[in-house]
């Protein structure tokens, strides 16, 4: 059997997911076969992956970034279980890639043991094939309520006997009491897993930090394996949209005259976000995640981005005024994209008798297409051109289809076979296909007919802008992190043997168990 390592939080977004892709990359120099694993995960954020039989699957997009880190292509086993909420109350559950059931609060533990099940099957695979597994936790493993049954967090590492190590983000303040606490609920096995603390997101002199350090170990009897920085350039690939604040990372100086300003709404019910990610590494483009009319408004271009909801988020949009406003601003002239679900917003109508199952409703009548859903997925990867000849590659991910649409209404994209993908007329455009700005030439070609149509005749795109280095750049700042700012000596001996014998009882311990617990969290945040 493999070496292991679960790497748990104090909360959801701690840097569970960016810690275990650090971990990934550093193994991965020192030349360890190494691959990630999360066992469950809940995020509208999802990448496909050509599964064993051909087909698309999807798996949680922060599992296919750590998969990169290891020098490896996704596979389905990294997340075997992905919830994807579609309300509050409801999430889809796709299970080896595959969308096969809807779960809700109510009847989680009915499915539970099938999808326990199946993630303990692909660990143990994977922990055949390689050297390393680095396994990521979900939200907290302190979830009282949620232990009974519990296969991502201390279920997973008591199954595997997995080492475990807490990360907390001292961002958030109260991380010593976070820590202290996660411990302190955890019932004595569990407890004995738990090897030790990472702080992350650290700004400050060290020195001021050690007394605190210090006291956390006394009193836990556990050592913090490092004090991860602050970086500022960690912001690819974020697992919750709602991490990404108001303006996606840091961007650069124009090449020309004049900056583009790109406005995203963030959606109730968000998804692959990620969309957007390609543009704001671009010099001289502004792009934020916006629920403010005004900001339309004063946006060169709108982006409607994918939605898990596309009826209820339409819905949404005009309850908040944001629906005028994006009619206001294509009136106006100016460019507005819409990406999968945004695309099924800008239509005629929309016939949902799957997801929402409110029949037909009417859209934002922006593009002359009608879409119906229906209750297959359609999940693959696509490939053709834009524009004639210009190269372009992405995904896709709906259960939405263009039934209808006015003759000679022009496409956006084509297949590589020439069949014609999404629409465009005059400012407005559309498209099913997720990720295509990863194509540098596609999305160069993209802004550059942006800023002539928003009247930004200053606007000049970057020849050398690389969307694939850019993100390689930011595994390898990653794996540096661990590097310089862990005890990776300690970490190694970790993942190699196992938690340290001897890790003293931190009371009160786990409260007693009062039964089965109902009270699963599928249609929350994503963790």
């Amino acid at each position: 059997m493999s070496g292991g390592l679960l790497v748990a939080g104090t909360t959801s977004d701690a840097g569970k997911s960016v810690l275990t892709a650090g971990i990934c990359r550093w193994l991965r120099r020192r030349g360890v076969r190494v691959a990630p694993f999360k066992a469950q995960n809940m995020s509208n954020n999802s990448a496909v992956v050509i599964g064993p039989d051909g087909r698309g699957g999807e798996l949680g997009r922060a599992q296919a970034m750590q998969a990169a880190a290891c020098g490896l292509e996704a596979d389905l086993r990294f997340n075997p279980v992905l919830l994807k909420p579609g309300s509050d109350h409801a999430s889809q559950v796709v299970l080896l890639g595959e969308a096969v059931d809807t779960v809700t609060a109510g009847n989680y533990h009915e499915v539970r043991s099938r999808l326990a099940t199946t993630a303990y099957a692909a660990l143990a695979e994977l922990r055949s094939e390689y050297d390393v597994v680095i396994c990521e936790g979900a939200g907290s493993p302190a979830e009282i309520n949620l232990r009974d049954g519990d296969y991502v967090n201390m279920g997973l590492a008591r199954r595997a006997g997995l080492p475990t190590i807490v990360v907390g983000d001292i961002d958030r303040g109260g991380v010593f009491a976070s820590m202290f606490g996660t411990v302190a609920l955890l019932d004595a096995a569990d407890q004995a897993l738990v090897a030790g603390f990472v702080v992350n997101k650290f700004r400050g002199d060290r020195g001021l930090l050690q007394p605190g350090l210090d006291m956390l170990r006394r009193v836990t009897g556990r050592p913090t394996y490092g004090v991860v920085p602050w970086a500022l350039d960690l912001w690819l690939d974020a697992e919750d949209s709602l991490a990404y604040g108001r303006v996606l990372g840091r961007p650069a100086a124009p090449r020309g005259t004049d900056w583009l300003d790109v406005a995203v709404v963030r959606l109730p019910r968000i998804s692959n976000a990620t969309d957007v990610e390609a543009l704001a590494t671009e010099p001289g483009v502004r792009v934020r995640l916006t629920v403010e009319p005004a900001e339309l408004a004063a946006a060169d271009l709108v982006v409607l981005p994918g939605t898990k909801s596309t009826v209820a988020d339409l819905a949404w949009l005009r309850e908040t005024g944001l629906a005028d406003a994006v009619r206001a601003h294509a009136a106006a002239g100016r460019p507005l994209l819409g990406i999968c679900g945004g695309f099924q917003m800008l239509g005629r109508a929309i016939h949902d008798a799957v997801e929402s199952r409110r029949g037909t409703v009417p859209g934002l009548g922006l593009l002359p297409v009608e879409i119906t859903f229906e209750p297959g997925k359609t999940v693959r990867r696509a490939e053709g051109t834009a524009a004639g000849d210009v190269p372009v590659h992405g995904y896709e991910i709906h259960h939405g289809r263009v039934s209808a649409a006015d003759p000679g209404l022009a496409p956006l994209l084509r297949y590589t076979d020439g069949t014609g993908e999404g629409a465009r007329l005059g400012n407005v455009y559309g498209t099913h296909w997720h990720g295509t700005f990863s194509s540098d030439a596609f999305r160069r070609r993209f802004l550059t007919e942006v800023a002539e149509t928003a009247g930004r005749t200053g606007f000049k795109v970057a020849p050398d802008t690389s969307f694939a280095a850019a993100r390689e750049r930011t595994l390898d700042l990653l794996g540096d992190l661990v590097e310089e700012h862990l005890d990776t000596g300690a970490l190694w001996r970790l993942i190699e043997s196992g938690p340290p014998p001897g890790l003293p009882f931190v009371p009160p311990g786990a409260p007693p168990a009062q039964g089965t617990a109902r009270t699963a969290a599928v249609g929350g945040p994503a963790q």
